[in-house]
């Protein structure tokens, strides 16, 4: 277990630029070369940002403008040392960063520090043909994830990244075997804990990180509301808040994919940003797992939609995803802090840690 790391996340458009090479095209390059441990480059099917300009799939003029979300793990050295490049790169979007346990390699752990608190969220990385008992590594481990009774799993797939710091993008006509994918779940963090064994049977060499969450709601029943926190850290730095909607597109509002309505209301109230990413396999709460057989997309496949925004308005985000998520969907929070040696660095450089340009 690494003690001290960091994920580093950034949101932005797929036509997006950075001295004439696609922004993803040159965050991947630099993180392939820089080797990190892991990253992953998910394209999402709506979203919009501070600018409330509107990416969606649903319309073909914006269709090839899509959001994409980048999540790279690594230690805190590495993730600092590299952190200026990317928000030099970054002219528009968000970067977030936030604290995360990194595990990889034998032997996982039999028990969870305490400062995750009661529920955690696991996120397991895996290559998008890699086996595990027979089946496919992802399937394999959402099953494991489902029979322990951890409250919900979801599994995107990437389109770039690195994995132990290999560079795996997807073409057309390659195999994409080594290309990551990412399983995103939440369980109490003694179910968590009591499951890391196995997954290490499955995966010689797992890369998994667990980070604290709240959980909000499961299949329309409230469980707690988010955290009231301030709007500055003990730096003086903003904070963020993340609200995280794990449905399906079975689950509708108003005859509408949740996912999708989601997205368009928090829009029209002027909430900070939020993205859809449709998933391939998952369950949610007793509901089995489901998805996609050939990893084409159709209907029942599970989304996930990430809501961020600022501490004195997730409680207005908040009731609408309350509102709206009546009977299906699980909902968790999480604080998205600053750290204090990359507080320090930004300060000096004269940039924010968290950054909205839509």
């Amino acid at each position: 277990m690494n003690n001290d790391c960091l994920k580093l996340t950034t949101y932005f458009g797929e036509r997006d630029r950075v001295d004439g090479q696609l922004h993803a095209d040159k965050l991947l390059d630099l993180y392939g070369s820089a080797e990190v441990e892991t990253s992953v480059l998910l394209r999402g099917v709506s979203g919009f940002g501070l600018k409330h300009h509107l990416r969606t799939d649903q319309l073909l003029s914006i269709s090839d403008d899509l959001p994409l979300v980048c999540a790279a793990v690594d230690t805190r050295e590495r993730i600092e040392a590299l952190l200026p490049q990317v928000l030099a790169m970054q002219q528009r979007g968000l970067v977030t960063l936030e604290r995360a346990r990194l595990l990889t390699g034998e032997p996982l752990p039999g028990d969870l520090p305490k400062e995750l608190g009661e529920t955690t969220k696991l996120t397991v990385y895996c290559g998008r043909k890699q086996r595990a008992n027979g089946a496919h590594a992802f399937r394999a481990v959402t099953e494991l994830l489902h029979r322990r009774g951890l409250a919900g799993a979801t599994v995107l797939l990437g389109v770039d990244g690195t994995t132990h710091g290999q560079r795996a993008r997807a073409s057309l006509f390659g195999p994409n075997a080594a290309v990551p994918m990412m399983l995103i779940s939440v369980g109490a963090s003694d179910q968590i804990a009591a499951v890391l064994p196995d997954l290490a049977k499955l995966d010689p060499r797992p890369t998994l990180t667990l980070e604290r969450v709240r959980l909000c709601k499961r299949d329309g029943q409230l469980l707690a509301e988010p955290d009231e926190l301030p709007g500055v850290d003990e730096h003086g730095l903003g904070i963020w808040q993340k609200l995280t909607v794990h449905s399906s597109e079975t689950a509708r509002h108003d005859g509408k994919p949740l996912h999708r309505a989601l997205v368009k209301r928090l829009r029209a109230a002027n909430v900070a940003g939020a993205t859809s990413l449709r998933g391939v396999w998952g369950f949610h709460g007793d509901h089995a797992p489901h998805g996609d057989k050939l990893l084409q997309v159709h209907r029942g496949v599970p989304a996930v939609t990430i809501v961020i925004e600022r501490p004195e308005r997730i409680a207005a985000a908040f009731r609408i995803i309350d509102e709206m998520t009546t009977e299906r969907g699980l909902v968790t929070s999480e604080l998205v802090p600053a750290a204090t040696a990359i507080s320090e660095q930004i300060t000096t450089g004269g940039v924010r840690l968290a950054r909205h340009r839509f």
